[in-house]
């Protein structure tokens, strides 16, 4: 499972979660992950994620596998996390959609056309039908993707050698899901490029909105993992690839009501999950501050008053994956005279709770960039409410993430 940590503050808080989901019998392994943009915005580096793992597995004494992901990386941004890193999320969606060359089309509808007719994939009920016309299609549509993908992974690869890496193809930040027809032949076009994957994130129906619930049809979002789990399968079998490959669900914090559906999923076919849940431990360290001290609450605040006043700035490179309703957003003036346990339940994802705020919690979700640029300031107030902080990483952690996909 992907935890991410804004200001590399909360590995130990993290792992912690992991620890006691173990004791439990359930084996989940941590995989730390910080995106460019991120970085970028918070004035970090790859080295730092990596530095923050290793000291939370030393101090905590963990003796479980771990990972470091180097997050959403492109051709031209992935050398920097290529030494700390040891997992790679290869991002290709900005390729989709963009054709590649005819005689690399041709060619790979030629190689697949012994799959055309109907096909039965056990675990999906209907046959799918499989034209020439619709490989080709496929092709057009995600084959220069894959191909960008295989640049990198070789890039990765000749560096620091596969056997050392996990490697997952993104292809969620588009508009349309795939179907089972364009999985199974994504997949044949990575298998053909020699990507040894162990997960990959193919795009859902519905909107998976940053650090609030799932909106959608979670009835069909049921049926598409489904569809999915089944396509993964099948092409282990057929296409060659390894034997671990799992899907992977972007934006997964807080995505409660899809939960359930995932964790019967995974359970009816054995099969494996990496779900990403980063950006809510910025969020639980807002909740810790706000319970923690006067002095916490009040900073708490200010990156809410500010976050309010740059709405826009904050707003616009997050776009597709929130959806504020700025009139439901409390003002500065009701929001400067509450005390720790209202900013608390404003901000906490409990949707059960009347006071809960999913517009508020969205805002903050995207304002890190204030508490970025505060500095020291916030860091040592982090520090200083250190107790407070842990306690809400890991609750939410573990009582709202692992235990409910993985228990």
């Amino acid at each position: 499972m992907g935890v991410g940590d804004r200001f590399g503050q909360q590995g130990e808080a993290q792992l912690s979660a992991f620890e006691e989901a173990r004791r439990r019998g359930i084996e989940v392994v941590p995989v730390w992950n910080k995106s460019n943009r991120e970085h970028k915005t918070v004035g970090t580096g790859p080295e730092s994620v990596r530095r923050e793992a290793d000291e939370a597995v030393r101090v905590r004494g963990w003796q479980g596998s771990y990972y470091v992901d180097a997050d959403h990386i492109a051709l031209d941004s992935v050398d920097p996390y290529i030494p700390h890193s040891d997992f790679f999320t290869i991002d290709v969606a900005a390729y989709i959609g963009q054709a590649a060359p005819p005689d690399a089309v041709r060619a790979f509808t030629d190689k697949h056309a012994q799959r055309v007719g109907t096909l039965q994939i056990p675990g999906i009920d209907e046959p799918l039908d499989v034209s020439a016309a619709r490989i080709e299609q496929i092709a057009d549509t995600f084959l220069l993707a894959v191909q960008e993908a295989g640049k990198i992974y070789r890039r990765i690869a000749e560096q620091k050698g596969a056997e050392n890496c996990i490697f997952e193809v993104s292809l969620d930040e588009t508009e349309k899901p795939q179907t089972p027809v364009d999985m199974l032949f994504i997949l044949a076009a990575i298998a053909d490029e020699g990507i040894p994957i162990q997960t990959i994130a193919p795009k859902f129906t519905g909107r998976f909105n940053k650090g609030v619930d799932y909106v959608g049809d979670v009835e069909q979002f049921a049926k598409e993992f489904e569809q999915d789990l089944a396509v993964v399968a099948y092409a282990i079998q057929e296409l060659g690839l390894p034997d671990n490959l799992k899907l992977s669900v972007h934006s997964g914090s807080d995505k409660f009501s899809i939960f359930e559906p995932i964790r019967q999923a995974i359970n009816k076919t054995g099969a494996g999950l990496h779900i990403k849940t980063a950006g809510t431990t910025w969020l639980e360290e807002l909740i810790g501050l706000s319970l923690g001290s006067t002095e916490g609450l009040e900073l708490a605040k200010q990156v809410y008053v500010q976050a309010l006043d740059r709405f826009d700035e904050l707003v616009e490179p997050y776009t597709s994956v929130i959806d504020i309703n700025r009139e439901r957003l409390p003002s500065a003036t009701a929001v400067n005279a509450w005390n720790g346990e209202q900013f608390a339940a404003a901000l906490r994802h409990v949707p059960s709770d009347p006071q809960f705020n999913p517009d508020l919690r969205q805002l903050l979700h995207v304002g890190y960039k204030i508490a970025a640029e505060m500095g020291e300031g916030y860091l040592g107030m982090v520090r200083r409410n250190a107790a407070a902080v842990a306690e809400n990483v890991t609750e939410n952690i573990l009582e709202r993430h692992l235990l409910r996909i993985f228990g």
